[in-house]
């Protein structure tokens, strides 16, 4: 064991698809078609202790094992979370040793590559501000760098060193009260407002003396090209050569920022042998390099974010549970950008996973589980339609989430009315209760989803008394089995009135 971990932090790689039974004490365990080796490198991607007893655990428990383990890592471990429901869903026992040996790791590198992005647009979002501030000639500092987008726009307004062009671009960005607006003021508003300030001001002072005009309009060219690369530039650094400027500027590139356009464009612009590929560098190309490293940030988190939205999709298409988001997820995916940029937002995926549920019964067609508190949140069935009341449509909307209990393949219902409140078995009787983060309580609030016991539709099994089935008998909810100890677990119908169609939420 010592020697398979020391040799997973090593970085030995972890085998490919091969299921061969592995050797040692876990080779006696039924289940288990992975490696130790295998095991410990999944691990380490959700920071899971390889403990001998997990290690132990067939390969379904260690799916999900890290399952809890990447949920409990939120957005960080997105698409592993996402891709071990997946592999949890499936019965196969050739999907868990996938997911184990390559498919968390597949995941994983989608993570990374999504939190870089991020990682790398707070950056830039940053150097943005600071961009702007070298610009308009306002001092920078933490305090002004940490404002939000909307408060730094005002702090920026503001200031005696902001001209009329760029006060005015900032509160015409303010007014739009769109986040979208403010950020393309500090990442390019401000810098062509100043531009518009001081072409204002040369051409004031052509009229009187043109050859000052030029010198101050080369200096502001400079002071754009040096605030692009975050430098405040000085009267030394404005003194230079065209080429030395350019020199300069690149040598406090910092190394991890050098794979850029703006520092290529510079680059070849310094190792040209034309002055006028210099001055264009310093007057237009480094402006429009910048603007190609924004662009392709974009991209990149939208591309990023496309990957998560898909992998959502694809996840919730397996369960079969949650139609309303992959609609969501589908309709984000076909429109823009920023229509998946709000879709993947925690409250968005939340609001997705409404749903509400149908008897599978033809003649219960527009009857729907839902609780009332007059009924002290006891279930039932009733009709409604879209012009019932926002309030019984949410008593009957429930928001499918993984299972409180954490077991594979099962899900708890919140309400959506009553945040924090799950469908419940209680002494047989399903109702309405706020949870009280119990085991008990987690298990009593998780059901199993399985094939309808018609054979089409979707029947919920209960964790907390397994064989006991969601089933309605005369309107009313009962967690029943057809033994016929009680009237509502009649055999009678008993395979119809416990299979349900999972619809459209009544209340979105």
């Amino acid at each position: 064991m010592t020697t398979t971990a020391l040799a997973a932090v090593a970085g030995v790689a972890a085998p490919g698809l091969a299921v061969a039974a592995p050797t040692g004490a876990v080779a006696a365990a039924a289940g288990i078609g992975t490696t130790d080796t295998q095991r410990v490198d999944a691990a380490a991607v959700v920071h899971l202790d390889p403990s001998p007893d997990v290690l132990l655990l067939s390969d379904r428990d260690f799916v999900h094992a890290l399952w809890q383990k990447a949920r409990d890592g939120g957005e960080r471990l997105e698409n592993v979370r996402l891709a071990a429901e997946g592999a949890m869903v499936s019965g196969s026992a050739e999907d868990h040793v996938r997911f184990i040996t390559t498919g968390i790791h597949e995941a994983y590198e989608l993570d990374k590559q999504r939190e870089k992005a991020k990682a790398d647009a707070e950056r830039a979002a940053r150097d943005a501000k600071s961009q702007a501030l070298i610009t308009v000639g306002i001092p920078s500092s933490p305090d002004l760098l940490g404002l939000s987008d909307e408060n730094f726009i005002r702090a920026v307004m503001k200031h005696e060193a902001a001209g009329p062009e760029v006060r005015k671009a900032a509160a015409k960005a303010l007014a739009d009260a769109d986040p979208k607006a403010w950020e393309e003021f500090i990442k390019n508003g401000a810098r062509e407002a100043h531009k518009l300030d001081v072409a204002n001001e040369l051409k004031e002072l052509e009229q009187k003396n043109r050859e000052e005009a030029e010198r101050r309009k080369e200096l502001a060219a400079r002071k754009n090209a040096a605030a692009l690369f975050g430098v405040t530039a000085s009267d030394t650094l404005l003194a230079l050569s065209d080429d030395n400027f350019i020199r300069e500027l690149l040598r406090g590139v910092p190394a991890d920022a050098r794979k850029t356009e703006l520092y290529a464009a510079a680059q070849k612009a310094v190792l040209s042998s034309s002055a006028a590929d210099w001055k264009e560098f310093i007057h237009t190309g480094a402006e429009q390099a910048y603007k190609r490293d924004a662009e392709a940030l974009r991209k990149k988190i939208a591309d990023a974010n496309r990957k998560l939205a898909l992998q959502i999709q694809a996840s919730a298409e397996k369960t079969g549970v949650n139609p309303n988001l992959v609609a969501a997820a589908k309709k984000a995916l076909a429109g823009t950008d920023e229509a998946v940029a709000a879709f993947l937002k925690e409250e968005s995926q939340y609001r997705a996973k409404r749903q509400s549920f149908q008897p599978a019964n033809a003649k219960l067609t527009g009857w729907y589980i839902r609780q009332s508190n007059v009924d002290a949140g006891e279930g039932f069935i009733a009709p409604l339609d879209a012009k019932d009341k926002q309030a019984d449509r949410e008593d009957a909307t429930w928001v499918v989430v993984p299972a409180l209990a954490n077991e594979a393949g099962c899900y708890s219902f919140e309400s959506a009315r009553k945040p924090g409140h799950y469908l419940i078995e209680k002494d047989f009787r399903v109702r309405l209760a706020a949870s009280d983060n119990s085991a008990e309580f987690r298990k009593d609030a998780t059901w199993c989803a399985k094939k309808g016991l018609t054979g089409s539709g979707t029947s919920f099994e209960s964790a907390s008394r397994p064989g006991r089935w969601l089933r309605q008998f005369q309107g009313d909810l009962w967690a029943a089995d057809k033994s016929g100890n009680h009237s509502w677990e009649s055999a009678e119908d008993f395979a119809q009135d416990a299979t349900w169609k999972i619809s459209s939420p009544l209340a979105r």
